[in-house]
């Protein structure tokens, strides 16, 4: 049977984990009572006279325990503690409290022992943690719920908003389509739409202007109007000049009024189109022709939907949790009181839990109420009334895991290894490595199998942090924004890993094979760029096999990542992005091999095409340049965002890792003192200030403040050790370039070997710091109560006069 301390544990939200019940804690406070009622000197047995044993003996303490029980119970009136309430106002003012009522009061719960007890310090201390530990769920409880219900209403105004203007487009559709003069100005003779833009966010927003097209329908349009404007006013919406409509009149008497949606700029067609807004508001805004604009776009009203809609969907998701948090709670204070009740031998849990009960975080209803209100707007304005439907966006399923996969990760695992047995023997007896055979194999077959090598370990560095992500309680679909439904799983990438990796050597293997029954290179080379082929068209296959959703997703953080920073960035695309850093070797063996198989070089056999010439090396600077390109966009793209200067900052380290890259380049090819001066100086600045950014900003380590010395006051793994550890072995992996200011006399497979070595110690680097990036951002969520996305919402108020 499961501890419920474990099964607490387990079950408990990640980032509210402070926010709950210390169970552990009230757990050794009921140990202590234990200890505290063993008599601390037992008398010697030999001492005590033995009378003999007695057959009634048994009947008397059967009697004696009976009488004892009935004695604890029989008496109903009897009080062993008195929990008593006050109330303690939010402000200093009780006064001011009380007269704007008791909305931000607190109630606060103490324990007094009517009862003495032979343990009077140690039941005293219990129940005064036992009492501040309700309090604090309590006032947690009671933030959340005012911050879902705020939500909420801030979600029906919006939703009524959305409604409206709907009901406008529907409305106008009908009219334009029996009126002649209607099919030729669209809906400008009602609503017409015009673009500004916020300079301090970077949204896309549209304005919404009343004006006239036709003398006869000029009556009935304006009062259509005004009853339109005037609804949504009632919920929320300011327009421009509402208050002054019939004295602020375009040249043909139409009321000018404005509302804005806000659209965010996550797509490149939406930051282009906030950038030129502000010049075609101008344009707009200051036009003395009769010219109302255009229609309202459709697009932005569905867009404004979407959003409305994951706002609601997050709105379950936190009003689920916050059950969660409520149930856990009880059972937590339900098995501690028991536990009390055992060890000091009395009946005080029925009193207290009767006060929990009746507290806040189990009485009121408003959570409950609001989610049956969100489950029926959703179901009604969301998905037509099919609650089923409703419910698959609001409560997702997630997949069980399979056995099977485990069978496959241990079958594939098996067969490479299998695999890699044998083709290490056929290499041998082929003299594949031998120094007649060495140049050519090393240089067209090499880049291919590495490249994949340093994919499969990349992946398999994945998994490995998913496990241990897992293991740790740290919420990384949260975090990176995964539906969990369709997220990899760490076996998922086990055997993604495995399966990539057998085919790759079974390739090999194949190759060799062909080459010792007296095929020539130039009819077997082709077999690498076969793999390729079909490892490209299983990415972007576009059925539902082999993990679409992973492949899709994958497919579109590159695409963010390669045009930023015109995409809005996320924490998945700047991490990923991150890895793209230290795969710079993989993607000069992917620049290798296209021009090997593009280029026809592998029927010909003359792989020095692909490694030489001037166009290979300014390929090499741009394949170089390229990973820490995107990613100082993307420090950009978010400084104008959020005015963060740090973000400044991390754009200067990638334009030093930059320069540093670009210098050892230039001296693989000019190998003089000059160079290698150069090498070392902007390579040694580049390596500190990656340093400090790993270990200050990217790990929060070095605090001289913090309770675990020069690391962070909150650990998630136990032995401090491992961290201490973790913060060297990142320090030799970072200073592997110096490698190529060494450079060693080596033959063509030492030095192939050596640059493959070092590029999977970088992968493996990589993958060690990933798990200190996303447990330092996990305990960011989790001071901050975090675990619910913010989603931003499409209607809000302008200010502007115009």
């Amino acid at each position: 049977m499961v501890k419920f301390s474990k099964e607490l544990e387990a079950q408990l939200i990640p980032e509210w984990k402070d926010a709950f019940v210390n169970y552990s804690q009230l757990k050794k406070h009921v140990k202590k009572i234990k200890l505290s009622r063993i008599p601390k000197h037992v008398p010697d047995i030999s001492t005590i006279p033995d009378f003999g044993l007695s057959v009634f003996d048994p009947f008397r303490s059967l009697f004696r325990n009976i009488s004892d029980r009935l004695r604890r119970t029989g008496n109903k009136q009897e009080m062993i503690i008195q929990v008593k309430s006050k109330v303690r106002y939010g402000e200093d003012d009780e006064e001011k409290n009380q007269d704007d009522g008791d909305d931000d009061d607190e109630e606060i719960y103490e324990t007094e022992l009517v009862q003495l007890f032979s343990e009077q310090d140690e039941v005293r201390i219990f129940f005064a943690c036992l009492d501040e530990e309700l309090n604090k769920v309590n006032r947690f409880y009671k933030t959340k719920e005012d911050e879902f219900l705020e939500r909420g209403e801030i979600l029906q105004k919006q939703l009524q908003i959305l409604i409206d203007l709907k009901q406008v487009l529907n409305n106008w559709r009908k009219k334009t389509n029996l009126s002649p003069a209607g099919s030729r100005t669209g809906l400008t003779g009602f609503l017409s739409h015009s673009s500004s833009f916020s300079p301090t966010r970077n949204s896309d927003v549209s304005e919404v202007h009343s004006g006239y097209t036709s003398e006869t329908m000029d009556q009935e349009a304006s009062s259509q109007a005004d009853e339109v404007i005037a609804t949504l006013e009632k919920n929320g919406v300011n327009f421009i000049n509402a208050a002054s409509r019939s004295r602020t009149r375009t040249k043909n008497g139409k009321p000018k009024v404005s509302m804005k949606i806000d659209i965010p700029a996550n797509t490149p067609t939406r930051t282009i189109s906030a950038l030129t807004s502000m010049l075609w508001e101008d344009l707009v805004n200051n036009q003395k022709k009769d010219n109302p604009g255009e229609y309202i776009n459709r697009k932005k009203i569905q867009c404004a939907e979407k959003m409305i809609r994951g706002a609601f969907v997050e709105l379950y998701k936190g009003i689920n949790l916050l059950k969660t948090y409520s149930s856990l709670n009880m059972m937590a204070f339900t098995k501690i009181l028991k536990k009390f009740d055992k060890v000091a031998n009395q009946q005080a849990s029925a009193s207290y839990l009767r006060v929990v009960k009746r507290s806040h975080f189990i009485s009121s209803d408003k959570v409950v109420r609001l989610m049956d209100e969100v489950e029926s707007l959703f179901t009604k304005h969301f998905a037509n009334n099919d609650r089923k439907k409703a419910m698959k966006f609001l409560r997702p399923q997630q997949h069980k895991e399979s056995h099977m996969v485990t069978f496959f990760v241990g079958l594939f695992t098996g067969s490479f290894v299998t695999l890699f047995s044998v083709y290490a023997i056929l290499a041998h007896f082929c003299g594949m490595f031998s120094a007649k055979a060495e140049s050519g194999y090393m240089e067209t077959i090499y880049p291919v199998f590495s490249m994949f090598a340093l994919l499969s370990l990349h992946l398999f560095m994945y998994g490995c942090n998913l496990l241990t992500w897992k293991n740790t309680r740290i919420n990384y679909n949260f975090i990176f924004e995964f539906q969990p439904s369709t997220a990899l799983k760490y076996r998922d990438a086990f055997l993604l890993c495995t399966c990539l990796m057998t085919s790759v050597v079974s390739a090999m293997v194949i190759h060799l094979v062909l080459l010792s029954n007296g095929f020539t290179a130039e009819q077997v080379d082709g077999i690498p760029g076969i793999l390729l082929l079909i490892f490209v068209t299983l990415l972007i296959c576009p059925f539902n096999i082999i993990y679409r959703p992973t492949r899709y997703c994958f497919l579109r953080v590159l695409r963010n990542i390669i045009c930023s920073p015109f995409y809005k960035v996320i924490l998945v695309d700047f991490f990923m992005a991150d890895q793209l850093t230290s795969q710079i070797p993989l993607f000069r063996h992917m620049e290798s091999t296209a021009c090997y198989f593009i280029a026809g070089s592998f029927k010909t056999h003359r792989y020095e095409t692909c490694k030489s010439g001037r166009k290979f090396r300014e390929i090499a600077y741009f394949i170089s340049f390229a990973p820490y390109y995107w990613r100082a966009m993307q420090c950009g793209r978010r400084w104008l965002e959020e005015k963060d200067i740090s973000q400044l900052a991390n754009l200067g380290k990638y334009v030093s890792a930059m320069v540093a890259a670009g210098a050892r380049l230039t001296y693989a090819s000019q190998p003089d003192h000059l160079w290698m001066a150069i090498v070392i100086i902007t390579s040694a600045l580049a390596t500190v200030y990656q340093l400090y950014w790993d270990f200050v900003k990217d790990w929060g380590f070095f605090n001289p403040k913090s309770k675990n010395p020069w690391l962070r006051d909150e650990l998630i793994l136990k032995n401090k050790s491992i961290y201490y550890f973790s913060i060297a072995l990142n320090l030799v992996l970072r200073v592997a370039w110096v490698e190529t200011v060494m450079r060693f006399n080596l033959g063509v497979v030492e030095s192939r070997l050596l640059e493959f070595l070092l590029a999977s110690l970088e992968v493996i680097r990589r993958g060690h710091w990933n798990f200190y990036r996303l447990e330092n951002e996990h305990l960011t969520n989790a001071g901050k109560f975090r675990a619910v996305k913010n989603v931003p919402l499409p209607f809000r108020e302008t200010d502007s006069d115009d």
